[in-house]
């Protein structure tokens, strides 16, 4: 049994996000860091909502460093909103595979994030949201960012995979 907990006082419960999920903009600052350079720096960023995910964080191409990104074959398919792309790194002669993702042609409800990326965060030196740090989301699978405005429990960790 999962045992929801509630939030409080200017927190959001992960548990009250949709399924299907919801795309929204987002009104904090978006701030990667990588190899002991900023990544990204967005205020334009929006964040995709699903129940029991922390919220994932979609930046446009505009606020990347993108001569570091290159564009894999790799692929897969969500059902929400249709077929991704992945993104490696390309850093000081050092290669970071798959660590970023994209919807090149978006389902209609996710059209807000049409080449707009998605990194995950536990391949990253550091993630912000405005000033605080993030902590990664357990799995790698989903690539939520944990602020402390978020509450769990969290779907991605050992044993979470049936809920």
């Amino acid at each position: 049994m999962i045992k929801r907990l509630g939030p409080k006082a200017g927190q959001e419960s992960v548990w009250d996000y949709p399924r299907p999920p919801r795309v929204e903009a987002s009104q904090k600052r978006v701030r990667i860091y990588l190899s002991g350079r900023y990544l990204v720096d967005s205020q334009r960023a929006f964040r995709v909502l699903e129940t029991s995910h922390p919220p994932v964080y979609y930046v446009p191409q505009e606020d990347i460093q993108m001569q570091f990104l290159v564009k894999e074959a790799k692929t897969s398919f969500c059902e929400f909103k249709g077929q991704a792309a992945y993104w490696s790194i390309r850093v000081e002669g050092a290669e970071l595979k798959y660590v970023a993702w994209s919807y090149p042609d978006p389902s209609d409800r996710f059209s807000q994030i049409k080449n707009y990326l998605a990194f995950y965060p536990s391949k990253m030196d550091a993630c912000f949201l405005d000033d605080e740090q993030i902590t990664a989301q357990e799995g790698d699978f989903y690539g939520g960012w944990i602020s402390s405005d978020i509450v769990g429990p969290f779907k991605g960790g050992t044993g979470t995979w049936g809920w």
